[in-house]
């Protein structure tokens, strides 16, 4: 009987139990099959090696440039076929309809630059309105630059040095965005209200104040670099080999890989840059903390207020690290919108996190209501909800809530004062009597 199935047995093995016929043809078919499967794993490894190595003689990015069109852009809005309806938004001027960014199917890197080339012209449509319809000066950074050295610089309402009064300062995130913009997606794709920082110029100055606008993200000037040349190539090794079937194997060679590129070459270079740091510009902390230093201590404003976005609120606690009294002395509140802030990562002293505690709101993204309070991660400032779960707008959702925050702070900072005053004034008056009635 066999010791496996139960089954009366027929055959017996050479060595070891005796089996049924079962068992017998059972073994031998998985024998069979492992050598079948050792057999067939060795063909795939061998399959995959020379994929890989197929794979590792195509250039991927070349093969994407495969037919790619030049990048030769237009240089306006109207050259684009695009322009800003009465509402602020991005029209195409013949269809009406919104800015597409897969312009050609299968061609992403051709879109991509596209769509940046339309930025460029964006930032300088941005630029015009700041200085047409919001009437800001354009000042060049450094202050003092030499001829010929790289500049940036930042707008300035006509009485931001001079308003006695209040002073509002205005830093977006980092990125492509430059003076006067929150988010370039924005613009392009809602509309200028969302994505500028207009709204926050205009209403700043029916409310009286002076309007700094900085811009942190112009830290280079690109200079294009020389052309290189190549190498005349040293002469080949001498070989054993006859000179005219050398020959026919290079033409051959040389036709093979002459094919190859031609099918996947890219048919327009990039142009190679350096870029040159700008002086006191050279990352967005530095910039906010040269304007700080050249403008903005020397502003007559006793209030200050600021609106940092994003990357812009690590500048702030950058600056109020670097020049802690200057700015509790001088600044009224702070409201960073989704800040990216780290006061432990950016070594803010206790005296700072309880200055930020009393000064500064966050609005952060968040599926809540609209101001509805949030647990804080960090001791510094309270947390709020912008009313939206998009990073990009949280600046424009909390934009009325922003300008209310900022009078209740003033407000308070004035009854403040007042109360400081009249104690004074009454202790002057209580001393005055005592050393009256002595006499």
């Amino acid at each position: 009987m066999c010791p496996v199935t139960g089954f009366f047995i027929t055959t017996r093995g050479r060595e070891g139990p005796m089996l049924c016929h079962l068992c017998a043809s059972t073994i031998t078919l998985y024998i069979l099959w492992t050598t079948m499967a050792q057999v067939s794993g060795q063909e795939d490894k061998e399959k995959t090696t020379a994929l890989k190595d197929l794979l590792s003689r195509i250039d991927l990015d070349e093969l994407m440039k495969k037919d790619e069109p030049p990048f030769t852009f237009p240089k306006t809005l109207e050259e684009f076929e695009y322009a800003f309806d009465e509402n602020g938004q991005l029209r195409h001027i013949n269809t009406g309809e919104r800015f597409v960014f897969n312009a050609r199917e299968d061609l992403h890197r051709w879109n991509q630059k596209r769509y940046e080339a339309l930025g460029e012209i964006i930032t300088q449509y941005v630029y015009k309105l700041l200085e047409d319809q919001c009437k800001l000066k354009k000042e060049v950074i450094p202050v003092d630059a030499s001829d010929g050295e790289p500049t940036s610089f930042i707008y300035m309402s006509t009485d931001a040095l001079t308003n006695p009064s209040k002073l509002l300062i205005l830093i977006q995130g980092s990125g492509v965005v430059r003076a006067g913009q929150w988010a370039r997606r924005l613009i392009i794709n809602q509309d200028l209200n969302s994505g500028t920082q207009i709204p926050f110029i205009e209403r700043a100055m029916e409310d009286g104040y002076g309007v700094m606008v900085l811009n942190p993200n112009e830290n280079f000037f690109e200079k294009e670099k020389p052309a290189k040349f190549s190498p005349i190539p040293s002469p080949t090794e001498p070989t054993d080999e006859p000179a005219e079937k050398r020959e026919r194997k290079d033409d051959k060679e040389g036709k093979k890989k002459k094919e190859f590129y031609e099918k996947y070459r890219n048919p327009q270079k990039e142009t190679e840059t350096e870029r040159i740091p700008i002086r006191g510009s050279g990352s967005s902390e530095e910039h906010v903390l040269y304007v700080w230093d050249h403008f903005v201590s020397k502003a007559l404003a006793k209030n200050v207020f600021i609106v940092a976005h994003s990357y812009g609120g690590l500048s702030f606690v950058e600056l109020i690290n670097q020049r802690e009294n200057q700015v509790k002395n001088k600044v009224c509140a702070v409201a960073l919108t989704d800040s990216s802030h780290n006061i432990w990562l950016q070594d803010t002293s206790k005296g700072t996190q309880d200055w930020m505690h009393q000064n500064c709101q966050n609005w952060v993204s968040s599926p809540e209501p609209l101001d509805t309070p949030l647990d804080s991660m960090l001791p510094d400032c309270p947390r709020l909800s912008a009313g939206t779960e998009r990073h990009e707008l949280t600046s424009w959702m909390s934009f009325r809530s922003i300008f209310k925050f900022f009078s209740e702070a003033l407000k308070a900072k004035e009854d403040e004062e007042q109360e400081e005053t009249s104690n004074t004034v009454t202790t002057r008056s209580s001393s005055h009597k005592n050393k009256h009635q002595d006499l």
